[in-house]
């Protein structure tokens, strides 16, 4: 069976044919021009719906948050290139940029860190949770318990239609994030938790909660501060991607934004999503281990009969360079020279790049580096425990989960997420009793 689909001019409707059936669809268009479908009176005009595995062609919402150009390698936050952020904000603002939908005046800017910096401590009673986690926990696990379980210690900003709870939630979860990541690094070294220390910015103070101990002073490193302020800022949204989606999914059944934050940490824990800087780490590992012989292993990926695949290469929305892994990578560079730290697991990575972006095979299928690939090494010169990669990347991405919750609370078209399915299990048939069995 097959049906028709016309669309004339961008101010008339689509036809849908089928059969002897028809149906008008609207053309949608976006800001950047893009194109979409209107189906939402599909299946109550024709008892069809539309079947796309992953949702790979599927628009979930309208959002003004993020546009995204796979093709010509285009990130842009409300408008703003993503190259441009990096180059001339912390990751503070870029967050006020994405929650609130505009740069902040250096007085909004000024109130908004100073509103972070009352709420970094979690109540003590908190840190108790961590003493039943064991040693080995992995952090991931930590993060998304502990967040969920805020929203029994913190039961005035639990409602997603008041929106002077709803701001107090944002600034209590941005400000204790950091502090929830360094405990539970913290837990898995077996060192003292170290409290929030104020009169630091935010990626200071979390490097200090970090690393710092009782026993001697810290200083924190500024190359560190700046490495890691550009990977949050890279980090800090994405449009549509896994756990945006689960956070706003979530969050259409009036979820309080704690529970859909740490539904958005589990979504972003999978290693085909978060995951995937701490998957290339250990693949630069096993190359390393295996004497670094890079051609090797770009045979194996090459080889549809063997199981290796090259970590940190392709994407699924970018078919060009992801520019935050351009971004990232002058960074790793500039940080590696600069200290002069010889990572052998870097020279790895050069080399890989160098021969996978002259191998005709990654060529044509588009296969560039992405933005984990150099984030880890990143991660790795800053003495970031592996384990930790996909921690950090939630503290990024953060702002971004956010600012998705609130505009989908705000939209007039919000309604509870509710996919179809296309049923192919069995058709009805007689229940047998258990001795008939």
């Amino acid at each position: 069976m097959w049906m028709t689909l016309q669309v004339k001019t961008l101010e008339q409707p689509a036809t849908l044919t089928f059969g002897q059936q028809q149906i008008q669809l609207p053309v949608v268009q976006g800001s950047e021009q893009e194109l979409g479908l209107d189906i939402s009176r599909l299946r109550s005009a024709t008892g069809m719906i539309t079947l796309d595995e992953g949702y790979v062609n599927t628009g979930s919402t309208r959002s003004g948050i993020t546009f995204l150009d796979g093709e010509q390698g285009i990130l842009r936050f409300c408008g703003y290139p993503i190259e441009q952020l990096c180059a001339q904000c912390d990751f503070v603002e870029v967050s006020y940029l994405l929650i609130y939908g505009h740069l902040p005046t250096r007085q909004q800017l000024s109130e908004f860190q100073d509103s972070i910096r009352k709420h970094t401590m979690l109540h003590e009673d908190m840190r108790s949770f961590y003493s039943g986690f064991p040693r080995d926990a992995h952090p991931m696990a930590i993060l998304s318990s502990v967040v969920s379980a805020m929203s029994t210690f913190y039961q005035d900003s639990l409602d997603p239609t008041a929106p002077d709870q709803v701001e107090l939630c944002v600034r209590r979860l941005i400000a204790k994030l950091p502090t929830i990541a360094a405990y539970s690094h913290k837990k898995s070294v077996g060192q003292p938790f170290i409290y929030p220390q104020n009169d630091l910015d935010y990626v200071e103070n979390f490097l200090q909660m970090m690393f710092a101990v009782p026993s001697e002073p810290y200083e924190v490193d500024p190359d560190f501060v700046s490495a890691l302020n550009l990977l949050l800022i890279c980090h800090a949204d994405h449009e549509q991607n896994c756990s945006t989606s689960t956070v706003r999914m979530v969050g259409s059944a009036n979820a309080n934004l704690f529970a859909s934050i740490a539904a958005g940490v589990c979504a972003l824990w999978g290693p085909l999503h978060g995951g995937a800087n701490e998957a290339v780490v250990n693949m630069l590992n096993q190359i390393a281990a295996d004497g670094g012989d890079v051609k090797k292993y770009v045979a194996l990926a090459k080889d549809k009969s063997h199981g290796f695949r090259l970590m940190g290469f392709g994407h699924r929305v970018y078919k060009n360079f992801d520019p935050r892994a351009k971004i990232i990578k002058a960074a790793c560079d500039r940080l590696l020279a600069k200290r002069a730290i010889h990572d052998p697991l870097f020279d790895i990575a050069q080399e890989l790049e160098a021969t996978a972006l002259s191998d005709e095979y990654f060529i044509e299928r588009k296969l560039y580096p992405n933005v984990d690939f150099y984030s880890g090494v990143i991660y790795r010169a800053m003495g970031i425990p592996v384990q930790m990669f996909t921690v950090l990347f939630a503290m990024g991405r953060l702002p971004g989960w956010i600012a998705h919750w609130k505009e989908m609370h705000s939209s007039d078209g919000n309604r509870i997420c509710r996919p179809r399915q296309v049923y192919t299990g069995p058709t009805e048939r007689p229940l047998v009793p258990i001795d008939q069995r």
